[in-house]
């Protein structure tokens, strides 16, 4: 089953977003931000709404007057969604583009195709979406949700309204294979059992044999760590099979690219999800950046959790650059590591000094109607799950990434 991408993203501007960005600046009178994301091929749907909340966050601090009396100058890169060009870019941003900071990755392979490039070069690194934790490096600031802030709010919710009885399928890769033992771990903390576990490659997109395995395994729930357009033919294939209404689902990663206004509502309605933002909260921070964006794009169509994190990302170390006074490496992480806050669309951003991922609010939320619907708002969730095996102001030179 083929994915439409107009629909995937929505009415995405006729403006050009490099619109947004001053012409007429010369390159050693700016701060230059690299930017390296999947712009096109297949995970272009997560990228290019992500590129262009960057770039509006730039137009914003451009607007404002700049930083330390520069302009921003955007240097950025399209993979095509091919991992061998993240390799390719991030050597090119350091080596010769010398870019000041990098805002990039997408997958947890992309982020460890450049992170070590970026540590080397001592270029600091912004990974601006959610992750499965247990990265442990002094050069990375992760602003993305991990498994303690959000599958262990997720699960319990969602057994509570399904039952003890928990089936996961999950992409074959880090991420999925990581969040997988999470979820796991949190199913058998709150009195469950898992009666099953099943892996897939990114290009899968048949899964009606799956289908038939758990619907003879019998769960009351089923959790879908499943990433990107393949995989989201499951929730297509599993509403068609008439499973919707017989057994719940919850997702780590269904809606963090606006699936959910991909699916029918007969498809997706009830799909249990936890993350930072949703485009229904009614906040004021949240209808002021969902204006600026219109603004800049003609309508909000385009938002999705993770192009959030990543202006998150973008205002962060724009804010750590004013307090340092400074771009320098070492400055710049010391004003990150003060416990430097925003107040982000989703809620406020902090900076865990001890792990350089973020203190978030998780949102509890269903499904409805090719809508988000806030149930609660956990304010303020640790990433406890990093901070029990990461302490880099302790540690300053680890570099790592543990797994549970």
């Amino acid at each position: 089953m083929s994915l439409n991408r107009r629909e995937f993203l929505g009415a995405t501007a006729a403006v050009s977003a490099a619109a947004l960005l001053p012409t007429a600046t010369l390159a050693g009178d700016t701060i230059k931000l690299g930017s390296i994301l999947d712009t096109s091929g297949p995970f272009d749907a997560y990228g290019r709404p992500m590129d262009q909340a960057m770039r509006l966050a730039v137009q914003e601090i451009n607007a404002a007057g700049g930083l330390l009396g520069k302009q921003i100058e955007v240097v950025a890169y399209d993979t095509q969604s091919d991992m061998a060009l993240y390799s390719q870019y991030g050597q090119q941003l350091t080596r010769q583009d010398k870019v000041d900071v990098v805002h990039g990755g997408i997958l947890s392979a992309s982020r460890e195709a450049i992170r070590q490039t970026m540590r080397k070069t001592k270029t600091p690194y912004f990974y601006n979406v959610l992750y499965e934790g247990g990265v442990c490096d002094r050069n990375i600031f992760i602003n993305g949700v991990t498994p303690a802030q959000q599958v262990e709010a997720l699960v319990p919710y969602a057994m509570g309204k399904s039952g003890p009885k928990v089936y996961i399928l999950a992409a074959d890769y880090n991420y999925g294979q990581i969040t997988a033992r999470w979820i796991q771990k949190f199913v058998a903390e709150n009195g469950g059992e898992v009666v099953g576990t099943d892996f897939f490659p990114l290009d899968v997109s048949d899964f009606g044999s799956t289908i038939a395995k758990v619907q003879t395994a019998g769960p009351d729930l089923v959790i879908a760590p499943l990433v990107g357009g393949a995989h989201l033919s499951f929730f297509r294939q599993w509403a068609a099979a008439g499973m919707k209404d017989k057994i719940a689902l919850a997702s780590t990663t269904m809606g963090v690219g606006n699936e959910h206004k991909v699916l029918t509502p007969e498809e997706g309605n009830g799909i249990m999800v936890a993350y930072n933002y949703s485009q229904e909260l009614d906040t004021a921070a949240n209808n002021a950046f969902k204006q600026k964006w219109a603004a800049a794009y003609g309508d909000t169509s385009s938002i999705h959790e993770i192009a959030v994190s990543n202006y998150n990302g973008v205002k962060t170390w724009a804010k750590a650059v004013e307090v340092a006074g400074s771009i320098e490496r070492d400055a710049l992480i010391e004003a990150l590591e003060s416990g430097l806050s925003i107040d982000g669309p989703g809620g406020m951003v902090t900076v865990d000094p001890k792990t350089h991922h973020a203190v978030l609010d998780v949102h509890i939320m269903e499904v409805q109607d090719q809508g988000m619907n806030v149930i609660e708002t956990l304010p303020q969730r640790q990433p406890i799950d990093t901070q029990d095996v990461c302490d880099l102001q302790a540690n300053p030179n680890e570099n790592k990434q543990y797994e549970l």
